[in-house]
């Protein structure tokens, strides 16, 4: 095992001492350290020696005399597959623990070479994209569709952190990050997208954009997936957030990496080592339809105490050793890809029962949002209507509008704020809404050319019925909404600025229905008025659901 003394390693060969009796070869560049961990192998099963997975080559690894190649070096972003192409030569079993997108994209370039010679080359084989898709291939097997996959990996402060690791965080913070998002292919700053995400057992810890295998993977797996996030978080907002600021003159431009600075970002996270915990956790959350057609929401997470947190992504290589090795055990298909749909679940979580790791699946019907709302209301509206405000995971409608803005410096001012579009007469429009089930909320994102605007819904009041509240950053106004036969029909009935309620001859008033025209599209008018001043926007076309995705628009 290369890279047997590091972090995650070391662990695995802990993992392959307690529950193998296979002899361990512990490979390293610092041959001290391979030979420490080599000698916590019991029955004098562990030796080590020197090799640099970046110039191995065959004739190399025939001499050591194993029967499987592992490589737990990293880090692997930016990384080329040297001693897999080794392997395959020698024709040896390989895995490895890869995490970058990009070393694993890649990796199928050898796939043709290890058929030849009838090898198992594997990578991935750690938390992404082994053990995430292997939850997801638990949890929906049966459904009709996949729309949304949120991934997210906290682990405690007091977990050991390599230099490896700390590379491979630096190497895309505040980079560029291709992501799926409703539909969407986006750009998003590496350690952006900053947010809270709940684990079952955990508690709430802010969590940011990685760069994982699983951003391409899940969207190639699942072709009606709208979707595919992977966050991970550090425990100590502290760090989390010193970590964000750092990345920003990445983000400018004005650095072009944190990459130098992955000795120092080290020490610093060394110095707060005695703070936070040892408990760390990860969540795989999907959505979509079950089997029956139902909208369902399914989560799958793990809460790892005691310091067992590090253990996690060693576990599928784990896994996948012992079926290489276990001559009864079904064979794995030659070829070299990444290690997905080859380890069932069940088969990575008979390797947490001897560490201080558990599970748990949670799986509910979720109600959107204006169905909740509207009630028994919501089944009177006609079909076009009904499936914009009905989905269970992310989703996204473009189509047409008119846009007609009022005049004067206030309108301006205002329409600044908000981000409102300019006026058009026909232009391309796309409407993108991200239900968060976890807090009851929707966000609704309006794209028009050169401008976009957001807003948050959420039920008004503690019980909703009928009335909805959307908030545009410091306000809010409350909807009063009505649905029957024709369509949709909101109405202002209050504003806010915070928790502030806005006098009456303060309060903007607004004018929307939602019907459906000729050609069975859904059609929107909405307008907004100014008190004093009148008209600020009036904004009125057709929406239709986007079955493919799009690249973004600069």
């Amino acid at each position: 095992m290369v890279g047997g003394a590091g972090a995650f390693g070391a662990r695995l060969v802990a993992g392959l001492a307690a529950t193998t009796e296979l002899r361990v070869i512990v490979a390293g560049r610092d041959l001290a350290r391979a030979e420490a961990v080599a000698r916590t192998v019991p029955d004098g099963r562990g030796r080590a020696v020197r090799l640099d997975a970046t110039r191995a080559d065959a004739a190399e690894l025939r001499v050591l005399g194993a029967a499987v190649v592992v490589d737990a070096a990293g880090p692997f972003q930016g990384g080329v597959p040297v001693l897999a192409r080794a392997a395959i030569e020698a024709g040896l079993p390989y895995l490895d623990l890869a995490d970058g997108r990009d070393f694993v994209a890649a990796f199928p370039v050898l796939d043709a070479a290890a058929r030849a010679k009838n090898v198992v080359a594997l990578t991935g084989a750690s938390s992404t994209p082994a053990l995430s898709n292997a939850v997801l291939d638990a949890l929906t097997a049966g459904w009709r569709s996949i729309e949304t996959v949120r991934v997210a990996i906290v682990p405690g402060n007091r977990a050991p952190r390599g230099l490896s690791v700390m590379r491979a965080i630096l190497s895309y913070a505040g980079q560029p990050v291709r992501v799926l998002r409703a539909g969407t292919w986006q750009n998003r700053p590496g350690w952006g997208l900053l947010g809270r995400i709940a684990v079952p057992g955990l508690g709430r810890r802010f969590a940011s954009l990685c760069e994982t295998p699983d951003l391409d993977i899940l969207p190639a797996r699942f072709p009606r997936l709208q979707t595919a996030l992977f966050r991970a978080g550090l425990e100590l907002p502290v760090l989390h957030w010193g970590l964000s600021l750092a990345s920003l003159p990445v983000r400018w431009r004005v650095l072009p990496s944190l990459l130098p600075f992955a000795h120092p970002f080290l020490a610093m996270a060394g110095w707060l080592d005695r703070f936070g915990s040892d408990r760390g956790g990860m969540s795989v959350e999907v959505l979509g339809r079950d089997a029956a057609g139902q909208p369902t929401r399914a989560v799958w997470s793990l809460v790892a105490e005691a310091g067992d947190g590090p253990f996690v992504p060693t576990l599928p290589a784990l896994a996948a050793i012992r079926r290489l090795t276990d001559p009864s055990a079904a064979s794995i298909p030659p070829g070299a890809y990444p290690c997905v749909g080859v380890l069932p679940l069940g088969a990575i979580e008979a390797e947490m029962r001897r560490l201080a790791i558990r599970t748990r699946r949670d799986t509910d019907h979720p109600v959107p949002l204006f169905e909740r709302a509207l009630g028994a209301g919501f089944a009177r509206m006609p079909e076009a209507v009904r499936a914009l405000h009905g989905a269970v995971g992310d989703s996204a409608f473009r189509g047409r509008a008119e846009v007609l803005r009022g005049r004067g410096r206030l309108v301006a001012l205002v329409a600044l704020l908000f981000r409102l579009p300019p006026a058009m007469e026909d232009g391309s429009i796309r409407v993108t809404m991200e239900p968060h089930f976890e807090v009851g909320a929707e966000r609704w994102t309006r794209h028009f050319p050169g401008r976009r605007f957001s807003s948050r819904m959420r039920l008004a009041g503690p019980d909703g019925s009928g009335r909805v509240r959307e908030r545009f950053g410091p306000f809010a106004m409350d909807l009063a909404v009505s649905a029957h036969a024709d369509g949709l029909d909101m109405a202002v009935t209050g504003w806010r600025l915070g928790p502030l309620p806005l006098p009456r001859f303060l309060r903007p008033t607004t004018r929307a229905s939602e019907r459906v025209d000729a050609l069975g599209r859904f059609r929107f008018d909405v307008a907004l008025f100014l008190p004093l001043v009148g008209r600020l926007v009036h904004y009125r076309g057709w929406l239709v659901r986007c079955d493919e995705r799009e690249d973004e628009t600069p």
